[in-house]
């Protein structure tokens, strides 16, 4: 299965437009956006681009293909306009992995649960948030002793650190962070997590 991950849209038309036109590129089987849809929120500058009532077309015409989890920035009003699930803290996904067993991934935006503020988790579990505008893949150890990798995309409108505006594809197994013209800048097997 293909799945392409992206957050932190912030009401972005022309990132929006951009990103849309990458799933459809990638061909991925489904998108999932962890969070910040459609507001850019006090912290942050507007975005270029920036249509909130064009993100919502253009995501409504996408519904079926879309899984996403809330972001400190989406409330109620959003889920209104939204004809997708959009108020969920997290989603727990089990994707086939690379040599034939699961991958589990614990997705959430990251406001609520971050690696200050851990979730449940197994060791070996991926936890996957949004939120920092940030990409990153960083091995880490909770304080019961697991291992467990953390996973952000960056964002797809305002990205941080001098990182580019980007999303990440998962596939096989492995996960490929990719600009938005699609060019890919990292990469990370899940058979060589730990």
């Amino acid at each position: 299965m293909k799945l392409m991950i992206a957050s932190d849209i912030h009401g972005s038309a022309s990132y929006c437009e951009q990103m849309l036109d990458a799933f459809r590129r990638e061909k991925a089987k489904r998108l999932l956006i962890l969070g910040d849809i459609l507001y850019h929120g006090p912290r942050n500058d507007l975005p270029k681009g920036y249509a909130p009532k064009e993100v919502t077309a253009m995501l409504n015409g996408q519904k079926e293909n879309l899984l996403c989890v809330r972001g400190n920035c989406d409330t109620e009003v959003d889920q209104m306009v939204l004809d997708f699930p959009v108020m969920a803290d997290y989603c727990l996904l089990e994707l086939p992995g690379e040599s034939g067993g699961t991958v589990t991934i614990f997705a959430t935006h990251g406001h609520v649960y971050h690696l200050k503020h851990l979730p449940p988790l197994k060791g070996g579990d991926i936890f996957l948030t949004g939120h920092t505008h940030i990409p990153a893949c960083d091995e880490f150890t909770d304080g019961d002793g697991k291992t467990h990798r953390y996973l952000n995309p960056g964002s797809v409108s305002i990205p941080k650190e001098g990182s580019a505006h980007s999303y990440m594809i998962y596939e096989n197994g492995g996960f490929c962070w990719k600009n938005m013209q699609g060019e890919e800048y990292m990469t990370w097997k899940t058979d060589s997590r730990f």
